[in-house]
């Protein structure tokens, strides 16, 4: 079975965590990191931080979890707010960088 990325991107530290919530109970996937930046929109923004979360799982679980997190994420943000990528069987090395990010996980 091939090993797939979901990345899922969001502003706001709280709609990141209720996003992976409800991908986690509806498919089997495992987060790998979570990094934050600026929005584009500087201080401007509804809500000052992107949140990306980074996950793997076999493609079809990676698919459900992105879908189920755009909806989570939609009863907090707009649906132009939350940026969603499935990267199926990725290259080689790959995971070596899936690790990587600001917010650590125990």
């Amino acid at each position: 079975m091939a090993k797939a990325v979901g990345l899922l991107e969001v502003l706001g530290y709280s709609v990141a965590l209720a996003a992976m919530d409800q991908a986690c109970k509806a498919a089997e996937v495992r987060i790998e990191a979570m990094d934050c930046n600026n929005p584009s929109s500087g201080d401007k923004a509804s809500i000052p931080v992107v949140i990306q979360v980074k996950f793997t799982g076999n493609i079809s679980d990676v698919r459900i979890a992105l879908d189920v997190a755009r909806q989570e994420a939609c009863k907090y943000i707009a649906d132009e707010e939350i940026v969603t990528k499935l990267i199926s069987n990725y290259a080689p090395g790959l995971e070596n960088l899936l690790g990587i990010g600001k917010v650590k996980l125990p």
